[in-house]
């Protein structure tokens, strides 16, 4: 059985349909992949904008002004007079422990 003319037509146009499938295909997914990425990249900003805002807080929190407010208000501390610091001597180096 030889091909006649018609039949290769045919061929020829079911090949072209099966590229022309493929190639929308993988433009599909391909954009599919862009927008996932750029949400990602968004998501991605937006932690990081969170992130430096909480170390931010944090730093806050911890500075000394903050922390003795805290301690005076809350535990009823106090900082310390001239009078109630006593200096700690240091062990002479290489000497016995």
């Amino acid at each position: 059985m030889t091909l006649k003319g018609r039949h290769w037509v045919m061929l020829w146009l079911a090949l072209f349909l099966v590229v022309a499938i493929t190639v929308q295909w993988r433009q599909t997914a391909s954009i599919r992949s862009a927008r996932r990425l750029a949400a990602l990249r968004q998501e991605r900003a937006t932690l990081e904008a969170r992130q430096a805002d909480l170390g931010r807080r944090i730093r806050d929190a911890s500075s000394r002004p903050v922390l003795g407010r805290t301690a005076q208000e809350d535990l009823h501390l106090h900082f310390p007079r001239d009078s109630e610091q006593a200096p700690l001597p240091l062990p002479a180096p290489g000497g016995a422990r």
